[in-house]
C-alpha cells in the first residue's frame, strides 16, 4: 500500500505544477496559490476556481464553480467515515485529506483499520507533493504560457483516478453504472456550469434498479 501511496503522490504532481501556473497567470500571488493548495486542496475545484477568476469572472461565480465539484466529497464521506472513528477534532483535520485518490485506496481495503491507513497515508503523501509541486509551478515556470495543456499535463488526474477505479469494476452491473455515469457527464459538459456534469453523473447509479444478468 506504501508503494501504492507513493505512486499516487507523484502522480499528482504535474498536475501541482499546472496549478500553479495557471494560478499565477490568473495574476494570484504566492500566498493566495499555497492557500487554494492547503485550504481547498482539491485539484478541479481548485482550477475551476482559478479559471473563472483568471477570466474575469466574480468571486462568487468561482466559489459556485468549486462548491459545485466538490459536492461529490459528500458520497466519499458517507463512504469513509466508519473508518474514521474518534474525537471530532480528529476527524475534522482527516477530512481535510478527503480527495479522489485518498477516498479510492481507503475504500478498497478490507478492513476499517487499514481503511483509515490507506486514506491518511495517500491523503497525507499526496497533501505535500502537492503544495511543492503548486509552489514549483507558480515560482519555476511562469513564462510556461500554454505548457499545460500542450504536453497533456491537465490530463494526469483524471487518468490516475481512472486507474484507481477501474480494478474495482468488477461486474456487468458495476460497469454500466460507470459508463452511463460517463456518458451523461460528457453530454451535459455544453450544456450547464462548471461542476454540474460531475454531479448529473450521479444518476448513473439508476442503473443498478436494471436486472442482473443471468450468470
Amino acid at each position: 500500500m506504501a508503494g501504492q501511496a507513493a505512486s499516487i503522490s507523484l502522480a499528482v504532481a504535474p498536475f501541482g505544477v499546472a496549478f500553479g501556473v495557471l494560478a499565477r497567470q490568473a495574476d494570484l500571488n504566492l500566498l493566495e496559490t499555497l492557500g487554494f493548495s492547503t485550504i481547498i486542496f482539491t485539484g478541479s475545484a481548485q482550477f475551476a476556481a482559478v479559471g473563472v477568476l483568471g477570466d474575469g469572472g466574480t468571486v462568487v461565480a468561482a466559489v459556485v464553480a468549486g462548491v459545485l465539484l466538490n459536492l461529490r466529497m459528500i458520497a466519499f464521506g458517507v463512504v469513509i467515515a466508519p473508518a474514521l472513528a474518534g474525537p471530532r477534532w480528529r476527524r475534522a483535520v482527516s477530512a481535510q485529506l478527503m480527495i479522489d485518490e485518498s477516498s479510492a485506496v481507503g475504500s478498497a481495503q478490507d478492513s476499517l483499520e487499514m481503511a483509515r491507513f490507506g486514506y491518511l497515508l495517500t491523503g497525507g503523501g499526496v497533501f505535500v507533493v502537492w503544495n511543492l509541486a503548486t509552489v514549483a509551478g507558480y515560482s519555476a515556470l511562469r513564462g510556461a504560457g500554454d505548457l499545460v495543456e500542450t504536453i497533456g499535463i491537465d490530463a494526469t488526474i483524471p487518468a490516475v483516478f481512472l486507474a484507481l477505479i477501474w480494478p474495482r469494476l468488477a461486474d456487468d452491473r458495476q460497469r454500466l453504472v460507470a459508463g452511463l455515469g460517463a456518458v451523461i457527464a460528457f453530454a451535459t459538459v455544453p450544456l450547464v456550469p462548471v461542476g454540474v456534469p460531475i454531479i448529473a453523473a450521479a444518476a448513473g447509479v439508476i442503473a443498478m434498479r436494471w436486472p442482473r444478468s443471468a450468470p
